[in-house]
């Protein structure tokens, strides 16, 4: 069985057997409604070492509410002789912050007016334990990790604690507790409360005298020499220079080990609240060794843009590619560990930023080669809708190619023809239609065009005038689509260099940009559109951060 890392000398007097020392261990891990706790009940294990120690001990475990009141009925009722009083309490508690409760095997999902039936009131033990100061121990065992909320108003676990004068209460794991009875407080002539206090598996909390020697009062006379730390037999008296110097070496450690050495020197230190604080920091930080080990691959800015960079490329959010590592790259980094069988530390490793190196290269490649496929489909698609529709010079043609590839690759050439075919409409128009048609045209608005067609049904530029005005409103409804496009690529702060790279790529790519000049004209737009197209993004033609990202990543390979 393991047992604490606790010696001898950090232990509490134990004496021969006396009939006024009492001693209850009760543990719940098997209830009707809410989940077991494995091993809960195995603190009243501890009974025998109690006894041999000279504990009058009860134990309970498994049982109800009622059972466990009359239990604690028989300790307060000894309580009023006892010398020495040990308390152990272990399963599944409920607070609503300032009154907790241990829970009966009976007990049903906590409510604030339920708790009470099928609860045991920590408040209530401590009263008891009251009438012992100084020689009462409380010991509660539960998950520290359990945070579950029953309702508005009780959680899992044990709130604030009104701590009686005089009373130490321990916290900690069931297995723990059970060692910290079996090898500590069955040990004779030695104090608790510095040694306790330094090992991070347990919490003291309420009574912490500088010793703390649970005695017989027939012992009271000559009292056990109290735990002390070891000193620098130099002298004894704290040399300031030299305890800021170890502070120092220790805070460079930063560990556990190197703030328990300085407190071992040092437990009433001018750094002793810091070291704990410390300690308790270390002990409850998540994934520290994880971190410990990503900070020592000393990881530049570059490189973490890189690593951003693949992990958007693999669909992985890193909500920016600034080489900091906040919150959206954490969680990309975690996401990305769940997916691939490494633990979920959101720190990485060296191994795990060549994998993902590796496979950002791969699929950079699929998306290349998936990008020019359907760039070949696209325009096989595009020329053979040429062939079928505009081909022909004919204007219901080529507004039929334009209305279907906008961006296309005969889109200059049958714009071209149909400015052709309108001017020559106009050169034959009657008067009457020419008129109403230029003002129509120069309003540009859709109720112009309406009454256009309501004023010249038959008219020559009956069909541009259709167009036209289903251009206009096509360009209305999508304007907020626009505008939050355009807002998005202003967003990503591209200079200069950045836009000329991204039009030298879309040229490599085989779209025209128009001339490499980092100045993102109408055919810039156009040439992002069918970029856009053939990575399935929205063909919106400004760039976001995974289109610029996909587009640049063969840059300089």
């Amino acid at each position: 069985m393991r047992r604490l890392l606790i010696s001898a000398a950090f232990a509490v007097l134990a004496i021969p057997a006396f009939a006024e020392d009492a001693a209850l261990l009760m543990g719940v891990e098997r209830y009707r409604t809410l989940d077991r706790f494995t091993a809960s009940a195995d603190v009243t294990d501890a009974a025998r070492a109690l006894q041999d120690a000279g504990y009058n001990v009860d134990t309970l475990k498994n049982s109800s509410a009622d059972d466990m009141r009359a239990l604690l009925e028989k300790l307060q009722a000894r309580s009023v002789d006892a010398d020495r009083l040990v308390v152990a309490l272990s399963g599944r508690f409920a607070t609503d912050g300032d009154r907790s409760w241990l829970l009966s095997r009976n007990a049903p999902v906590p409510s604030l007016f339920g708790i009470a039936q099928e609860g045991i009131s920590i408040e209530s033990v401590l009263q008891v334990m009251a009438a012992t100061p100084g020689q009462s121990i409380l010991l509660l065992a539960y998950d520290k990790t359990e945070k579950q909320a029953y309702d508005v108003s009780t959680r899992a676990g044990i709130g604030r604690l009104d701590i009686p004068q005089g009373v130490a209460v321990i916290l900690g794991d069931p297995e723990n507790i059970k060692d910290l009875i079996e090898t500590a407080i069955v040990v004779p002539n030695t104090e608790i409360v510095a040694p306790v206090a330094a090992n991070s598996s347990i919490v003291l909390r309420g009574y912490r005298p500088k010793a703390l020697i649970m005695q017989h009062p027939a012992e009271r006379r000559v009292a056990p020499s109290p735990w002390t730390p070891p000193v620098s037999s130099r002298s004894d008296t704290v040399d300031p220079q030299e305890e800021a110097a170890l502070w120092q070496r220790m805070t460079a450690r930063d560990t556990v080990d190197a703030y328990r050495d300085y407190l071992r020197r040092y437990p009433r230190g001018q750094y002793a609240q810091a070291a704990n604080d410390a300690i308790e920091a270390i002990r409850t930080e998540p994934n520290r060794a994880s971190r410990l080990a990503e900070e020592g691959l000393g990881l530049t800015r570059d490189k973490r843009r890189a690593i951003q960079r693949d992990l958007s490329i693999l669909n992985y959010n890193t909500r920016g590619i600034d080489g900091i590592f906040g919150a959206g790259t954490r969680a990309a980094i975690t996401n990305w560990q769940q997916e691939n069988g490494f633990s979920q530390t959101s720190y990485l490793t060296d191994e795990q930023i060549s994998r993902i190196d590796g496979q950002a290269t791969r699929r950079a490649a699929q998306i290349e080669a998936e990008a020019a496929r359907e760039r070949e489909a696209q325009l096989r698609r595009d020329r053979a809708f040429w062939d079928e529709t505009g081909a022909n010079g004919g204007e219901a043609g080529l507004r039929s190619y334009l209305d279907r590839f906008p961006d296309g690759v005969y889109a200059d050439r049958a714009t071209t023809q149909l400015e052709k075919i309108q001017e020559t409409k106009l050169n034959r128009a009657a008067r009457a239609d020419r008129s109403a048609w230029t003002t129509a045209r120069e309003t540009n608005t859709q109720r112009s065009y309406q009454t256009y067609l309501r004023d010249q049904p038959n008219g020559s530029f009956r069909d541009e005038a259709e167009a036209r005005r289903t251009a206009l409103r096509n360009q209305q409804t999508n304007s907020n689509t626009n505008a939050q496009a355009r807002a998005t690529e202003e967003a990503l702060g591209l200079n200069a260099l950045t836009r000329r790279l991204a039009e030298t790529q879309l040229s490599r790519l085989g779209l025209d940009p128009g001339p490499v000049d980092g100045t993102f004209d109408g055919k810039t737009r156009r040439a992002i559109r069918e970029y856009q197209r053939s990575r399935n993004l929205e063909p919106t033609g400004f760039l976001t951060q995974i289109g610029l990202i996909q587009l640049l990543v063969r840059i300089g390979n």
